[in-house]
């Protein structure tokens, strides 16, 4: 087998290439238009909570999934497409872009990883062209949601993963590989890839990232400003 040793970037996407989680942009447009209840997604405030005092628990998108069974598989893809311009798109970190641009312009192979759903990103992917990312999917049964994933959620641990096997398909060794994250969540991927970088990180990833000597990026203008 013959690895690649071209670099390689994954960039988590809410807070490191967007100002806040894209889930939340997605949920508050989804709420508003009727398509999802209140009462279905009520336990991510606990959730939320759990997250903030670092004791999260790494299943608890599979857990919340279960309640929405029975959502239009075009439904939610059209949320998402405006939720991406409305909302995403002008919250798009201006560093975040940069970096990505240039990159890709260079050749490098750039992906994001995220716990984030896959129509949620795709808009995303799109702007930017690129392919190949890694999110949490949907299981749909005749164009509607089961209640399900389709796989697992690449949440914490399980982000670290779904890299790995995305690596070793691909044929990319860790040590080429550029992570950006601002959570202590994702400190096993930041750990096991070559070029770790913290991106506006929260008070457990700063602190491992000063430890370590890993670089340490702010980003803070977005592209609405």
């Amino acid at each position: 087998m013959i690895m690649s040793d071209m670099p390689v970037h994954i960039f988590d996407v809410d807070y490191t290439v967007v100002r806040k989680t894209s889930a939340e942009y997605f949920l508050r447009m989804a709420l508003h238009d009727k398509y999802i209840r209140f009462s279905q997604v009520s336990a991510l405030l606990i959730d939320w909570v759990k997250y903030k005092f670092a004791r999260p628990d790494n299943d608890f998108i599979e857990n919340i999934v279960k309640n929405l069974s029975g959502l239009k598989k075009s439904d939610i893809e059209h949320v998402a497409k405006e939720c991406f311009e409305k909302h995403i798109k002008p919250n798009i970190y201006t560093g975040a872009a940069k970096i990505i641009k240039e990159t890709m312009e260079k050749k490098e192979r750039v992906i994001f990883a995220t716990s984030s759903f896959d129509f949620i990103i795709r808009p995303l992917e799109e702007y930017f062209g690129i392919e190949g990312s890694l999110s949490t999917r949907l299981e749909y049964s005749d164009g509607i949601t089961t209640g399900k994933l389709a796989g697992y959620s690449f949440f914490g641990p399980k982000k670290k993963l779904a890299a790995q096997e995305w690596m070793e398909q691909n044929n990319i060794r860790s040590a080429d590989v550029h992570f950006y994250s601002d959570s202590y969540t994702d400190i096993p991927l930041l750990e096991y890839c070559g070029n770790p970088a913290a991106v506006n990180p929260d008070r457990l990833l700063k602190r491992k990232a000063i430890k370590h000597g890993w670089k340490i990026m702010r980003f803070k203008e977005v592209l609405g400003n």
